[in-house]
């Protein structure tokens, strides 16, 4: 392999690598329901606990604190006893948003077609092809 290519490579790699880590994240199961239940202002731990569907409470600590860090929400704690904390979106991830509900959106219009397609390659696919 040339010089030239492997330098190539290796850019095309260290470029990629931080692009599907952000990618990972903010696909992930329970960051898109996290994500979807904070749309519509500040919401707190219970109610996302009670929002996102099969969470636990370990996850989703886990999943906040990294949206958190990866700049997606904003974690206020008001000086209150019991203390309260919020979770409110980021611009950045309001825009996140608009992009999950376009792809929603897709999948919507093409659930259809897609399980037609599915059926149609399980007909012609041979038994025991791998």
């Amino acid at each position: 392999m040339s010089q030239s290519h492997t330098d190539v490579s290796d850019q095309v790699s260290n470029e990629a690598c931080p692009i599907t880590e952000v990618l990972d994240h903010v696909a992930g199961k329970w960051s898109i329901g996290i994500l979807v239940a904070a749309t519509h202002g500040p919401v707190r731990f219970t109610e996302l606990e009670r929002t996102v569907a099969g969470i636990s409470r370990r996850m989703l600590t886990l999943n906040l604190r990294k949206l958190e860090r990866d700049g997606l929400l904003v974690r206020t704690v008001y000086p209150t006893v019991p203390p309260k904390v919020e979770y409110s979106l980021t611009p950045m991830a309001r825009e996140l948003h608009a992009s999950l509900a376009g792809l929603v959106g897709w999948a919507e219009r093409h659930q259809g077609d897609i399980a037609t397609a599915r059926a149609a390659y399980d007909a012609q696919v041979e038994p025991g092809r791998g």
